[in-house]
């Protein structure tokens, strides 16, 4: 969202900042003090950012694809993709690495697309699980591989910064669709590729 726009969602910029107010004096602030006046603008102008996978379709990164690939088709692996994102329940940040690994059917998609992929569905109000299910299926229904593997390895700050107070907790999900699935020495390698210890399946 750039800072000209006035608009959002329905939402106006104005309506936007007057909210960003409300939780100020609800917390026990002054906006109108100085070193406050500037923030509820700053706020919106950090939301815009934080959630601009709203105005992304991850679909259209994969959407260029390439079969010059010398008959390559074995295991593509895209590890430690650090992503931030939010979650819904108390919009406090998610953050972590996600693993994405896939088995080419005759097509292969530029490295970078998947992350951005990665980066589209984090860059909106999550819970992990989804989050983990969302990448691998628009790897599968876009890319038509023969097998998909998504690991994401994150923590949550909801549960570090309030309710039990646990740091140094980290949090992992998996997806395996196709042959990452059903072949229990195609998920092994997968793992082994990313160096984990596993994760659950789904």
């Amino acid at each position: 969202m750039n800072e000209s726009d006035d608009a959002r969602h329905g939402v106006s910029r104005a309506q936007a900042e007057d909210a960003v107010r409300t939780l100020l004096r609800w917390a026990g602030e002054d906006p109108q003090r100085e070193g406050l006046l500037d923030t509820p603008r700053r706020v919106v102008k950090a939301y815009g950012e934080w959630f601009s996978g709203y105005g992304t379709d991850p679909d259209e990164y994969l959407a260029r694809t390439f079969e010059e690939v010398a008959g390559y088709d074995e295991m593509i692996v895209l590890r430690d993709i650090e992503f931030e994102s939010h979650c819904e329940h108390h919009m406090a940040p998610i953050i972590g690495r996600v693993h994405v690994g896939y088995l080419p059917a005759g097509k292969v998609v530029g490295i970078s697309k998947l992350a951005r992929v990665v980066e589209a569905y984090a860059k909106r109000f999550q819970v992990q699980e989804k989050l983990t299910a969302q990448i691998a299926d628009c790897i599968r229904r876009v890319l038509a591989p023969l097998g998909v593997g998504v690991v994401v390895d994150a923590s949550h700050e909801c549960m570090t910064t309030r309710g039990v107070h646990k740091r140094g907790v980290s949090m992992v999900t998996s997806t395996m669709l196709g042959s990452f699935r059903e072949d229990a020495r195609t998920r092994a390698e997968f793992l082994r590729f990313i160096e984990t210890g596993g994760g659950g399946r789904r």
